[in-house]
């Protein structure tokens, strides 16, 4: 009798140890794309449509930062005079703001965050015009987007071209889920970049024209930071070409999970299919 349970035990005990390490199904997404891997490893752990070309609206910002962020010598705190033309940019082409006053003298790392939180396009702006070279700012915006181009071919993202700083296309401005994840995987080896991500809301102190100083308050766009546990960034975009698209890492105990879901039909779906991404995982 003693055997037979003994041997019940460990027939039961392996059943239970085959069921808890079993793998989790494979998750279905209402995004068009999609792709997720272990950071750690660099381990694929799910793709679909993952090197299909598709418009990646403001996840562009994330080179945009990249690239600043890269600068021999950069000096975070020099400031930056905001332009007018920055300000009729966004009027312009009716694009989301950090709300950058004219005259005011804004740092590079108040940019970023202008850049990263609030989705501003006057911040890209602002930072393409500061780090491209050139004697004029058509030159300077030019020089800058090529730098972005050079470091995604130096990255090995062999579907991606930019043509903006801040994915607002001109009409060849592309990636895929795989690119933009190998992007995000490499930005968030810099400390910088990654105080700035994953930072829900901010409020910065900017010099004006005068002389005096204002507040600044910018709100991250990236609700999944206040919604799922562990997440540590990464970038939101829409727009009528790129629909619903985020970039996302989230940290559990050691491990990292980092991926990227493009043309999800809704910020709901969009947020649907980034848990469901995330949860597998962490489960794998």
């Amino acid at each position: 009798m003693t055997v037979t349970i003994t041997a019940s035990a460990v027939l039961a005990g392996g059943l239970f140890t085959g069921q808890a390490y079993a793998a989790p199904p494979t998750p279905s997404i209402t995004a068009q794309g999609g792709f997720v891997m272990n950071n750690g490893t660099g381990t694929t752990l799910f793709g679909k449509a993952a090197d299909t070309r598709r418009s990646t609206g403001s996840t562009t910002k994330i080179m945009t930062a990249k690239v600043v962020l890269a600068q021999r010598g950069l000096n975070l705190d020099s400031k930056v005079t905001i332009q007018k033309a920055y300000s009729d940019y966004i009027v312009s082409k009716n694009a989301s703001s950090a709300r950058l006053i004219v005259g005011d003298k804004v740092t590079v790392r108040q940019l970023l965050y202008g850049l990263m939180l609030p989705s501003g396009c006057d911040a890209a702006y602002a930072l393409a015009d500061k780090f491209g070279t050139g004697t004029t700012r058509a030159a300077r915006i030019k020089s800058f987007i090529g730098k972005m181009n050079t470091e995604a071919r130096n990255l090995g993202m062999r579907n991606t071209h930019f043509d903006s700083f801040d994915g607002i296309s001109n009409g060849s401005n592309y990636s895929t889920p795989r690119d933009l994840t190998k992007l995000a995987s490499s930005a968030m080896k810099n400390s910088t970049f990654r105080t700035v991500v994953k930072t829900k809301s901010t409020k910065q102190k900017v010099t004006t024209k005068t002389g005096g100083y204002r507040y600044m308050s910018w709100t991250n766009t990236n609700k999944l930071l206040s919604t799922y546990s562990g997440a540590i960034g990464v970038k939101t975009g829409s727009g009528p070409q790129a629909k619903y698209c985020l970039v996302f890492a989230a940290t559990r105990g050691s491990k990292t999970v980092i991926g990227a879901v493009l043309a999800s039909s809704s910020e709901t779906n969009r947020a649907a299919d980034v848990k469901k991404l995330l949860d597998y995982g962490f489960a794998r």
